[in-house]
């Protein structure tokens, strides 16, 4: 009887574990770049542009790929019910809407975690199986400051532009097919587009790619600093850094979206 209790607090005490050393690391990652900003400190500027071409460049492709599917699917899905009413038209409000707001940041997060999170899991968690972590150490160097903080800074920073790219491209494909498929008229697609968006929405998009890529950084940071027990510890820290992110960036997509609907945003 008491087994299904010792399972629900264990999986508690992983989480609760896993929020506290995700948020302490975070707080070391502001520390750092802040004394950066400050000048008294450099991170390294040479690791930040290698990250940003590993995670963000390389990216850019499958991003591509499944925000224009998802664009035409939208598209697609929309045209019978709307048409039952004779709003055809309204599929560029729709689509604009949902992609500025919610897909397009939320679907980058998510190609981005099993694009590049496992990666930076398996990149440190083989740094510390090699024992590379620990030489760090022996010559005074923080792992932090020299590891994390330029993946964490590329990441964010990939996953901003890479959600200005899948808003463009889920719109762009949403509208080649309302227009060349479906038979709305180009110039009613883009005039209900302008009037249904406004700048709230697309910064909206942009805040939640923030906070999902700093999330999806730490998450993956953390899996990896804590691998343990060789290479199966390192296939452990990437299917762990891939099911969190998921689930933590669902569920503070859920909270972000719920606050800016209370105070009236949305």
């Amino acid at each position: 009887m008491l087994r299904p209790v010792e399972h629900v607090g264990a999986a508690l005490h992983r989480t609760l574990h896993g929020v506290g050393a995700t948020s302490l690391l975070l707080m070391d990652v502001g520390r750092w770049v802040s004394r950066s900003a400050r000048g008294r400190v450099r991170f390294g500027r040479t690791a930040y542009v290698s990250q940003m071409v590993r995670i963000g460049v390389r990216s850019v492709g499958i991003v591509t790929l499944v925000c224009s599917a998802i664009g035409f699917i939208l598209a697609m899905q929309m045209a019978g019910p709307l048409d039952e009413f004779g709003q055809t038209d309204k599929i560029a409000n729709i689509v604009g809407v949902a992609v500025f707001r919610e897909l397009g940041p939320l679907v980058a997060a998510i190609v981005l975690t099993g694009f590049a999170g496992a990666a930076i899991a398996a990149e440190i968690g083989t740094m510390v199986v090699g024992e590379e972590i620990e030489a760090l150490e022996a010559h005074a160097l923080n792992p932090v400051r020299f590891l994390v903080v330029p993946r964490v800074l590329a990441t964010v920073t990939s996953l901003l532009l890479l959600t200005v790219l899948a808003d463009v491209v889920a719109v762009v494909a949403a509208g080649v097919m309302a227009v060349a498929f479906i038979g709305v008229p180009l110039e009613l697609f883009n005039s209900n587009l302008k009037a249904s968006l406004d700048p709230s929405d697309f910064f909206t998009g942009l805040g939640k790619s923030v906070v999902f890529g700093t999330i999806l950084a730490a998450i993956a940071c953390v899996n990896g600093l804590a691998v343990t027990g060789g290479a199966a510890g390192v296939g452990r820290a990437t299917t762990n850094t891939v099911v969190q992110t998921v689930v933590a960036v669902v569920v503070a997509d859920l909270f972000i979206t719920a606050l800016l609907f209370k105070l009236g945003v949305i």
